[in-house]
């Protein structure tokens, strides 16, 4: 019992020192005055950035003529004199994004046309009693009449 407690005991030591290690290892690149909570001025830095450095800056790109109309159509601006000399990637594939959007519901518009057109027009030709099988048996026979005045010549 008392081994037990002893290993336990241990355990939680080893644990809490991790973490104290571990914090520790946390603060040695930051500013432990910040950490602790007093306000300070940020240190200047005396060496000058280096060129390895990621910058967070977004790359922008200049619209084309087409990428400015769609950008006008996607309603992201009214004219193209508003249009930037130069626009962010992510504007560019969001206003993209918004016409792919737009053209599927005209296409889904379009096939739901589509469909009512093709039930009206197939009504009115079962109401003329025409269907695929009347015309395929008439246009067989067109074909056996023609081959047959073929043979008598």
């Amino acid at each position: 019992s008392i081994d037990e407690l002893y290993l336990t005991a241990r355990s939680c030591l080893r644990l809490y020192e991790r973490d104290v290690y571990s914090s520790l290892r946390l603060t040695r690149n930051t500013d432990l005055k910040r950490i602790i909570g007093f306000c300070t001025k940020p240190q200047e830095s005396a060496r000058a950035p280096s060129r390895n450095t990621y910058s967070h800056r977004v790359p922008l790109h200049k619209p084309t003529d087409w990428e400015k109309k769609m950008l006008i159509w996607s309603g992201r601006f009214k004219k193209e004199d508003e249009i930037p000399e130069t626009i962010s990637f992510e504007m560019l594939d969001a206003a993209k994004n918004k016409i792919r959007v737009k053209i599927s519901y005209v296409m889904i518009a379009l096939t739901v046309a589509g469909c009512i057109l093709m039930v009206i027009e197939g009504k009115k030709a079962a109401k003329r009693h025409e269907s695929l099988t009347s015309m395929n048996l008439e246009r067989k026979a067109r074909l056996r009449e023609e081959a047959a005045m073929k043979d008598k010549e």
